[in-house]
């Protein structure tokens, strides 16, 4: 309801305004319009609405480039038989704009040639009252009734590169890229450009800066997940464009459309952390927020006293029998995450989980015998695919439940590179697809024992045109509203006693109140990427950390294992052979971004034998575990903050690429050699207001750890003490005053431990 009315006030605002508009000429003597907050200023060109000047009052630097022409702030994209067809201001014979005050601004396009000749397009720019931000909203009135495939809106030209610029992007965790301009320009190809679906991108938000001059912070404010598409590419001159890409429904019949939202278009001074501090503030407000399952005390205790999880794949003597001896190794809780548990091929035989491959009665002995120990397992059910060539597929008719194109047909799609069995994904608005999910896990965790189950390729979204499955066809916000109706539907199949959960794959802010945990796997990005030019960054984490668990990497020790159900000629001759000791660094980085960036740690294809032929590594991740129990109210419940300056050591060391599960012929491995930091930092506080500094050391050499910060940075008393939190448990390191916290504290090698800054109030 909220936002039908902030829609409704939006449309009469526009229609008033439009009347307004209707007499109002441009100014030709004065070539330029702005609105200035004071803290920015924004400037069009008064003859045709470029976008021509971004202001940073407080810096005085110009965002935008100086000879920016007559840059287009939207696109209009029409789906054409012939191909697609884009207008923009330069197809409009007439512009008209208002100031309604100094602060907000409504430019109008209207006298269209050709496939927009009865388009009118309304925008507006309003200012923040203070902070150096503004929103951006559209209106598109296409009395021609063409059908709009997307509308660019804000299109931002001309952004202005320094030399040494970041891209940072909430790619699933989060990565960030340097020089962004330059990595466009080797694209080869007319169209040199990154794009990102939301969902799928984990947060409605990209920062484009320069530490030491600019940033540009670019999101949106749609809190009811309506598929977007955000991009950043070069123009013609080599400047930098960011797009929002707003996409209608198919079957709107209205000839108006109208956004639900505004975008969000800002400058700040700093960095990725500055973007997702400005994010976290509107973020912290919204529903998926108060409604968190885990802020909310809804998640169970087993899960939040996790300490390690164990994945691994197969049958239970594989998975549980490896996960009781981690637990007894480190004394605390273990948790699997189980793949390849099912009675069908991996990849390709979907839904057809039930019996599991090892029978029904030797699965739930030792899945109960397992959880008597304290040791609860999750279930690999993947929430969206169906194989196309299982008796299922064809016996439920589950073809017309699937995902439709825009032609009407159903997209598949190859997983399985071994036997090259395609799969489609199902519409999860269709009542036929949730109850058949919904009964496959009723039936995993109330018959067969799980504690839980993984929904792979949650937290994204699909597009469907199909036309009777009960939603508008084409774009719109229906997946992220079924997923709520499914995960109810689960619940409510499930005994609230039995304590379970519902993972899903990667992470995404509309999840929160749905799921009980996020898999983030790009710790492990160079395991499954290689290296390139981008590099991992907890931007989630950063902002929503206290309000989400997550866990997982691909961290491991030996080569992938490999289905048994698959075809045997495409088998390794040892499954589960050793990595080479080269890559044990890399096994051990990845295990350090777990621990520093506030994951649960997880270790991947766990065997007993590595306890002794990979001892330093395996004793590595269970110190870390200890460590991190110790320090729960940073790392499990705390709030992410920047870290004080530490200067810290790069090296150069190898890794390996390789996929989660042996590829053909043995060509499973691709080494590459990087450059990574010795030392991994990440800064909590907890709900006391004390700060915690987890710290996580992979070099071979003792390093001393030097830094000084100020108390009020903080926001903590200016006197109290410093703790050391290590595997020993906790001793005090020296007491601090008059707001001054001096740090010199010697690491050993591959050392693991939290600083502790406990403010005097909380000593009594």
């Amino acid at each position: 309801m909220e936002f039908s009315i902030k829609s409704l006030r939006f449309t009469i605002l526009i229609v008033a305004l439009v009347h307004v508009l209707s007499g109002c000429t441009a100014d030709r003597a004065n070539d330029r319009v702005c609105i200035d907050n004071g803290s920015i200023c924004l400037e069009f060109n008064a003859a045709t609405g470029a976008f021509t000047g971004f202001l940073d009052n407080n810096s005085g630097y110009n965002l935008l480039g100086e000879n920016i022409g007559n840059a287009s702030p939207w696109e209009i994209e029409f789906a054409d038989p012939e191909g697609p067809s884009r207008i923009d201001i330069g197809s409009a014979a007439r512009f008209r704009y208002m100031k309604r005050d100094s602060i907000f601004l409504v430019m109008k396009w209207t006298k269209f040639a050709g496939i927009g000749k009865n388009l009118e397009v309304i925008a507006t720019v309003s200012l923040d009252s203070v902070r150096p931000l503004s929103y951006w909203k559209i209106s598109v009135r296409n009395r021609g009734n063409n059908q709009i495939r997307q509308v660019i809106y804000p299109r931002i030209a001309g952004i202005r590169k320094s030399g040494d610029e970041y891209l940072a992007v909430p790619h699933w965790m989060g990565q960030i890229m340097k020089n962004p301009g330059e990595r466009l320009s080797a694209i080869t190809g007319a169209e040199k450009k990154y794009e990102w679906a939301y969902p799928g991108l984990s947060m409605q938000c990209m920062a484009i800066y320069d530490p030491a001059v600019y940033g540009f912070y670019a999101a949106c404010n749609d809190t009811l997940v309506y598929i977007k598409n955000f991009s950043v590419s070069l123009d013609s001159a080599g400047s930098l464009v960011y797009g929002m890409h707003n996409f209608p429904g198919a079957d709107t019949v209205s000839d108006l459309y109208e956004p639900a939202y505004s975008a969000v278009i800002g400058s700040f001074s700093g960095d990725w952390i500055t973007a997702a501090e400005i994010y976290r503030e509107w973020a912290g407000q919204q529903r998926w927020c108060r409604e968190s399952r885990f802020i909310k005390g809804l998640t169970p205790e087993w899960l939040e006293k996790t300490a390690l999880w164990e994945w691994n794949r197969g049958r239970s003597w594989n998975v549980l029998k490896p996960a009781e001896d981690l637990q007894k190794r480190l004394g605390l809780p273990v948790s699997v995450f189980w793949h390849w548990w099912h009675g069908c091929s991996y990849d390709d035989g979907f839904p057809e989980y039930f019996p599991p491959r090892e029978g029904r009665e030797s699965f739930v002995n030792a899945v109960t015998d397992a959880g008597q120990k304290g040791i609860r397992a999750i279930l690999y059910m993947n929430q969206r695919l169906w194989g196309t060539t299982t008796k299922s597929w064809e016996v439920e008719n589950a073809a017309s439940y699937a995902v439709r194109n825009e032609n009407s047909e159903i997209n598949t799609h190859i997983y399985n590179i071994f036997t090259n069995r395609p799969t489609a994904s199902m519409c999860l608005a269709t009542d036929f697809w949730k109850d058949k999910y919904a009964s496959l896990c009723d039936s995993a965790i109330n018959t067969y024992m799980a504690g839980g189950i993984y929904m792979d390729q949650a937290c994204l979204a699909l597009t469907c045109y199909a036309r009777d499955h009960g939603h508008p066809a084409g774009p719109g916000k229906y997946w992220a509203e079924n997923f709520s109706i499914l995960s109810g539907k689960i619940r409510n199949k499930i005994n609230r006693d039995k304590q379970c959960i519902l993972a899903g794959e990667g992470a995404g802010e509309a999840w929160l109140p749905y799921l009980d945990l996020f898999l983030t796997l790009a710790v492990s990005r160079e395991r499954y990427s290689g290296i390139d030019n981008w590099q991992v960054i907890p931007f989630f984490q950063a902002v929503y950390h206290q309000y989400a668990i997550t866990y997982g990497n691909y961290s491991s020790l030996l080569v992938p294992p490999y289905d048994e159900l698959w075809p045997g000629e495409f088998a390794p001759a040892d499954p589960l052979e050793k990595l080479h000791d080269d890559f044990n660094r890399q096994f051990l980085m990845e295990q350090a971004r777990s621990f520093a960036w506030g994951l649960q740690p997880t270790i991947s294809n766990y065997q007993k034998f590595l306890a002794s032929d990979r001892k330093e590594e395996i004793g590595y991740v269970l110190n870390l575990a200890k460590v991190r129990n110790r320090g729960l109210k940073y790392l499990l419940y705390g709030k992410f903050l920047r870290s004080p300056e530490i200067n810290i050591p790069v090296a150069g060391f190898d890794i390996s690429r390789l996929s989660i599960y042996a590829g053909k012929e043995g060509k499973s491995i691709t080494r590459f050699h990087g450059e990574f930091p010795l030392i991994y930092t990440g800064t909590w506080q907890a709900a006391d207001k004390s700060i915690g500094i987890a710290v996580a050391s992979i070099s071979d050499e003792p390093f001393n750890i030097s830094f000084e910060t100020d108390a009020g940075y903080y926001g903590i008393e200016p006197s109290g003490k410093v703790n050391i939190i290590d595997r020993q448990g906790i001793r005090l390191l020296k007491q601090y005053s008059d707001g001054q916290v001096k740090i010199e504290y010697k690491l050993k090698p591959k050392d693991i431990c939290i600083i502790e800054i406990e403010p005097a109030k909380n000593n009594f």
